[in-house]
């Protein structure tokens, strides 16, 4: 943890919605006058697509399965040192995973590639992740010593694999069918390394429709915000406003001590009033550092 230069993680599956999550951060950010240094936790795959691929069919013969949930397909340490070296100087390196044609072509390179490694801007505020894997911790790397806030985003798993499924086939070219192979190749990988994450975090959002998804496999669309309701959990609940957040999310309530529900469509509200806070105070404790 770095009080001159704070690190801010968003954490969860393929598929689990980060990316929307991370939209609301950068709103946050925007409108409290705050700068982020970005990276993505893709850039920390260890592999090209194509490299990948053939990785995949090397293990499988070895009968061994890898997955980008694992450590064998990422560069978790690079990434311990990436948050090192921000906590410590404010700058890091990352670069970019070029997931499609739209995302390639800008760079003159080949979806499935990597944008060359670069440092992150001068006079940044904070360092925020969004991806995979931002609060591993195994025997060989604790990626979660260096964040100072840790968020979760969870939804549960039968619509994880549906938005994953829906994502992979209609924006990233795969067949339903290399998209189910995906998530039964990587389920060791998710349950060893993706899993434990949550227990780790300070803030769960766990995404839970209201409709059928009995079947993922066949799901005709994601279910919706307003189909949904957004179960938040806090690791340590005190100095949390309950009673506030109960009166300003109407319909929400509490299941737990420790745990607010909420409609699906309220979910930005949600994180809008309990990030906010939290992010204004890591700024305060850096302003009065660099003093």
């Amino acid at each position: 943890m770095s009080r001159k230069h704070p690190i801010i993680v968003v954490t969860g599956s393929s598929g689990a919605g980060t990316s929307t999550v991370k939209s609301t951060f950068d709103a946050i950010f925007r409108r409290e006058g705050i700068t982020p240094a970005v990276i993505e936790g893709d850039a920390f795959h260890r592999y090209s697509r194509t490299e990948m691929k053939v990785r995949v069919a090397e293990y499988e013969r070895e009968g061994i399965a890898l997955s980008h949930f694992g450590p064998k397909a990422n560069e978790w340490e690079m990434l311990g040192k990436q948050y090192q070296a921000y906590g410590e100087t404010g700058r890091c390196k990352t670069r970019y995973y070029l997931h499609n044609e739209a995302e390639a072509h800008p760079y003159g390179q080949e979806p499935g590639t990597f944008t060359p490694w670069q440092d992150t801007p001068v006079d940044t505020d904070v360092l925020f992740y969004e991806g995979l894997h931002g609060c591993v911790k195994t025997d060989e790397v604790d990626l979660v010593r260096h964040v100072d806030l840790k968020i979760g985003v969870v939804p549960i798993i039968n619509l994880e694999w549906i938005q994953k499924i829906h994502r992979d086939t209609k924006f990233r070219g795969y067949s339903k069918e290399s998209v189910s192979d995906t998530i039964l190749r990587r389920m060791h990988d998710y349950v060893h390394y993706v899993c434990p994450q949550f227990g780790e975090t300070d803030i769960n959002f766990q995404r839970v429709p209201v409709v059928d998804t009995s079947n993922p496999f066949i799901a005709r669309d994601v279910p919706t915000a307003g189909e949904s309701m957004t179960v938040i959990r806090f690791r340590n609940p005190r100095g949390i406003d309950f009673p506030y957040l109960l009166s300003m999310i109407g319909d929400s309530f509490m299941s737990r001590a420790n745990t607010i529900v909420v409609p699906g469509g309220k979910m930005d509200l949600a994180m809008q009033l309990i990030l906010t806070p939290m992010i204004l105070r890591l700024m305060e404790i850096r302003r009065a550092q660099m003093r």
